[in-house]
């Protein structure tokens, strides 16, 4: 049964669930690395042979490749609906993440010295979409169309086989309605390795994007240096704030709609109203029973969630702001009032008619979200993600003979006389 938590018991249970150790298991770690160096070394014989292992499927080096054939019949395969929604979706985000490019600079100072910034596009982005016993078109979408429009030119995108060896068609769909011509059929770690290092038929890529499970995290983490990654992102997570006027019934819906995603997943409550918190704990269970996947759901619920009951919101956003969630539902009225104190959370929903799912699929926001209280220090996936910044630096000799003085004063204080000599020779006669 899922709990509810009051008074001195709240700042104990704030200290357990902030702990975080998932991404520091040794022996996780030691069975990433190995599949890592395998792939390293071994190229494409190594992803079929993992692939097997993990997926149970067999495939050559020359079927990992998706088809125009695979695309076409995937077309076939999906409902008029699903296309539509799509199409829908993919204008939302597409519009919300064209407000997020940002302008050059250049300015010219005294002496002619010009100083700027450039925005340049990473070349190549590798996209990891979860798949396998499951399939996640939105996935795709979220984490492709950022890139598409910061200007990356080579996307590929790798996604794990189902059990008959193809990739589920809406999956497909969504990749080339968004123009992705390269994709794999490589899931897990092998994956991750072979956008990292490339294989006989994988292209290496400079970065790599896309959520997966604790295995696909470590082994990102294990890569980064050898190439770039967007977040080590860890199970989804989600707080409700809510007080005596919010809906039960909705509170427990959204509650379980992130608990569905996994085991691992967490589901807060934090309620002013403690008749609220009692009936939101009657209706998980009863919503428990209606759901495909109550199985997980319940064990997030029972293993990873809680409810605090607190005396009034300033607590609740204080509580939030510890938690640091990754989605941040506001369902006081009105949710306005307590924004503005909100400082750590993904992606906030306001008001009983802004549920997760709005975000997740539709709205515009990317819904790859800072997990694991990462939103203290991290950002939604973004343009910004895709794109390096480089500094330009343009002195004139009078606007060097200016400043060599502080130049050798700091050169000296480090020892470093070359550092000086660089820039006095050029004034010697």
């Amino acid at each position: 049964m899922i709990k509810i938590i009051s008074g001195n018991e709240i700042d104990k249970k704030l200290k357990e669930m902030t702990l975080q150790d998932v991404l520091f298991d040794k022996k996780k770690e030691a069975a990433v690395r190995q599949i890592v160096d395998d792939v390293r070394l071994e190229g494409d014989k190594a992803v079929a042979r993992y692939t097997l292992k993990f997926d149970k499927v067999t495939i050559k080096p020359s079927e990992l490749k998706v088809t125009s054939r695979e695309i076409n019949d995937a077309y076939k395969a999906v409902k008029d609906d699903y296309l539509r929604a799509l199409k829908t979706a993919i204008k939302n985000i597409t519009s919300y993440h064209k407000r997020q490019k940002a302008d050059e600079w250049f300015e010219t100072l005294p002496d002619d010295v010009i100083l700027g910034m450039r925005n340049i596009p990473v070349d190549s982005v590798g996209v990891y979409v979860p798949g396998g016993t499951a399939a996640y078109p939105s996935s795709v979408i979220m984490n492709v169309i950022p890139a598409k429009v910061a200007g990356v030119e080579k996307i590929v995108m790798v996604t794990p086989p189902g059990k008959n060896g193809e990739i589920d068609p809406h999956i497909l769909v969504a990749a080339a309605e968004i123009g992705v011509g390269d994709i794999y059929k490589a899931g897990g770690c092998q994956a991750i390795a072979a956008l990292a290092f490339g294989t006989e038929t994988i292209p290496k890529v400079d970065k790599i994007v896309g959520p997966g499970n604790i295995y696909v995290t470590l082994a990102k983490k294990y890569v980064y240096g050898e190439v770039g990654i967007d977040k080590l992102a860890g199970p989804s997570d989600i707080v409700i704030i809510a007080d005596e006027d919010s809906e039960a019934e909705y509170i427990a819906a959204d509650m379980l709609s992130q608990a569905e995603h996994d085991v691992e997943s967490r589901a807060v409550l934090i309620s002013t109203s403690m008749e609220v918190a009692k009936s939101t704990v009657r209706e998980i269970y009863k919503q428990l029973k209606q759901l495909k996947r109550k199985m997980i759901a319940r064990s997030a619920i029972e293993n990873n969630s809680c409810i605090f009951f607190v005396e009034g919101l300033k607590k609740a956003v204080e509580i939030s702001n510890k938690l640091a969630p990754e989605h941040l539902e506001i369902l006081s009225s009105p949710p306005q009032n307590i924004l503005e104190k909100v400082r750590n959370a993904g992606a906030v929903f306001l008001g009983p008619h802004s549920p997760v799912v709005v975000g997740d699929y539709m709205a515009g926001p990317n819904h790859v979200l800072p997990t694991s209280g990462s939103s203290r220090f991290s950002s939604p996936l973004s343009v910004y993600d895709f794109i390096k910044k480089q500094s330009i630096i343009g002195y004139t000799k009078p606007a060097l003979k200016a400043i060599l003085a502080d130049i050798k004063v700091f050169a000296g204080v480090e020892g470093l006389d070359a550092h000086a000599r660089s820039a006095e020779l050029r004034f010697r006669s």
